[in-house]
């Protein structure tokens, strides 16, 4: 976890409870809200949409007005900006994420995290023809000795899924594209994990280096969650950590 943001069970924080620090409220529920509770202008964006996609619009929505009441936010209209991104308040910074079964967000003020991403995915193994354009040679390799550790966690899932969390926790920050190769997954059995930025680009002068975060899988769900304090870490180290190594 970075540092500066110390991590500990929130109250409420359902399946994301102890994934991420005490100044992010989160916001999940394993069923789905009805679209008609939508503000009318993000009823309009999915008014030509399929049901199933109305309801988890919805939901997650739904469930990211909930957490920012916590806040003490005003409920406001999340439209989808530029890449389908919820636009959120000033001051506001949140991510959302859906997949079967789930649906969560997690929201904090600007002033206290500067980078935040979740996602969700089913605990299932990762289609093969999607695990070769997700992951490169090297993890294949990291994903083969973590297999060898424990063989019950669908890791290639797991990847794929820190990989989504690191674009949601990017593109807010950046408004670039990043591809699945663009960044290279150190995941740590012990529910850590390291996101290496490659070749590093620079913003504003400054090389990003990557983030950290942390994972579970919990009730057949693979989660993974991003917060710093700070933008993407201007350096990062060289050493890749393999399952066993010291860190």
């Amino acid at each position: 976890m970075p540092e500066g943001l110390t991590a500990r069970p929130l109250t409420g924080g359902g399946l994301l409870a102890g994934l991420l620090p005490a100044e992010v409220v989160c916001s999940d529920t394993r069923g789905d809200h009805d679209p008609a509770l939508l503000f009318p202008e993000e009823q309009a964006v999915v008014a030509r949409a399929t049901p199933g996609r109305r309801a988890e619009f919805a939901t997650g929505r739904i469930c990211a007005r909930r957490a920012m009441s916590a806040l003490r936010v005003p409920p406001a209209a999340l439209l989808p900006g530029e890449r389908n991104a919820p636009q959120w308040p000033p001051g506001v910074l949140g991510s959302i994420t859906h997949c079967r079964g789930y649906r969560a967000a997690a929201v904090a003020r600007s002033a206290d995290v500067e980078v935040l991403g979740i996602d969700a995915e089913p605990h299932l193994p990762l289609p093969e023809a999607v695990r070769d354009v997700v992951a490169s040679p090297a993890e294949r390799l990291h994903l083969a000795d973590l297999a060898g550790l424990d063989c019950r966690t669908h890791w290639d899932r797991l990847l794929f899924c820190v990989k989504e969390a690191t674009y949601k926790a990017w593109f807010p920050y950046t408004r670039r594209r990043l591809g699945f190769r663009d960044a290279h997954v150190t995941i740590r059995p012990s529910g850590g994990f390291a996101v290496r930025l490659l070749p590093g680009p620079r913003l504003n002068g400054v090389r990003l280096g990557g983030f950290t975060g942390r994972w579970a899988v919990r009730e057949g769900i693979v989660l993974a969650a991003i917060a710093a304090a700070e933008p993407p870490t201007p350096a990062w180290p060289t050493t890749v950590h393999t399952p066993g190594t010291a860190h």
